[in-house]
């Protein structure tokens, strides 16, 4: 027997790419079984999150949702500043075990957790995978742990399942950036060939960036990251890569910088810019 069409190919393709708001205009999609419809709520009140509604989230979804969306409303809880009581919610139902091994609920985890910075916390819930999106943040955490050996072997499960998959070939690049050297032009063209099939989004137009970046293409650099700007003009990564751009091509960055301090004042790039200049004042003072 013929397998049925996914009829949730191209929303979650959008999604995955980070075209959130096709995401959400194209996800009146007819003839959904029960549990398909409620994947498609899940990916479009994460779209929301993608563009930054977070209120909308919290609003719409109340207390009688299935799990996975009511998880996807704890996502929106701390990424809106109640960091605090949707880690203590995320805590408690993680401990339920009827809830607990829902794979959204362990998702949102792992993604609550690695925004924390809090790694081994983030692997005690996504480390048995399960769904595509649990492996390829696997690679995502790993790579942040500085671990790309362990991140190869969440890839190449992912590539035993499905080679193809959009997140497979995502994560491959992430990988292939993390490894550095020979590999960078390998993820340029995964990130090249997601331009010509699909909607070019800012995070595709950061991955090709990055990659210039790495390459030394500082200008084909630049003018991804301005494309990627007037997609959305406050972007955190989009506002990172500009200032690092910038500096290599010798152009003033204060504005980009300034902007992201504004908009994403726990931003890494921002952090480690006020550790330096404190540790600059400090070695001023010792010798003044």
């Amino acid at each position: 027997m013929a397998a049925s069409p996914d009829l949730l190919f191209g929303l979650r393709n959008s999604f995955y790419l980070g075209a959130y708001q096709a995401a959400i205009s194209s996800s009146d999609i007819p003839n959904l079984t029960a549990n398909d419809a409620l994947e498609r709520d899940v990916i479009v009140q994460r779209s929301y999150i993608g563009i930054g509604s977070y209120k909308l989230v919290i609003n719409e979804i109340d207390s009688s949702a299935p799990t996975a969306l009511q998880a996807v409303k704890l996502l929106a809880l701390y990424l809106s500043g109640s960091k605090e009581a949707a880690i203590s919610s995320i805590q408690e139902w993680l401990s339920d075990a009827a809830l607990g091994n829902n794979p959204v609920l362990r998702l949102i985890a792992g993604i609550i957790y690695m925004h924390e910075q809090d790694y081994n916390e983030a692997l005690k819930h996504t480390n048995a995978g399960g769904t595509m999106e649990l492996y390829a943040l696997n690679v995502q955490i790993f790579i942040k742990m500085h671990r790309s050996d362990y991140a190869e072997k969440q890839l190449k499960m992912m590539q035993q399942i499905d080679e193809d998959h959009t997140l497979t070939q995502l994560a491959n690049a992430w990988l292939d950036l993390a490894v550095g050297g020979s590999k960078i032009q390998e993820a340029y063209l995964i990130f090249q060939d997601f331009s010509e099939k699909y909607q070019m989004t800012g995070m595709v137009l950061n991955g090709k960036a990055v990659c210039c970046i790495h390459m030394g293409h500082f200008d084909e650099a630049e003018s991804l990251l301005l494309e990627a700007l007037n997609k959305d003009a406050k972007d955190a990564e989009t506002l990172a890569n500009l200032v690092v751009c910038s500096l290599h091509l010798g152009k003033p960055s204060t504005r980009f910088l300034n902007q992201l301090k504004l908009l994403h004042p726990d931003h890494m790039l921002v952090k480690r810019l006020a550790t330096a200049e404190d540790n600059f004042d400090r070695a001023v003072q010792s010798i003044a």
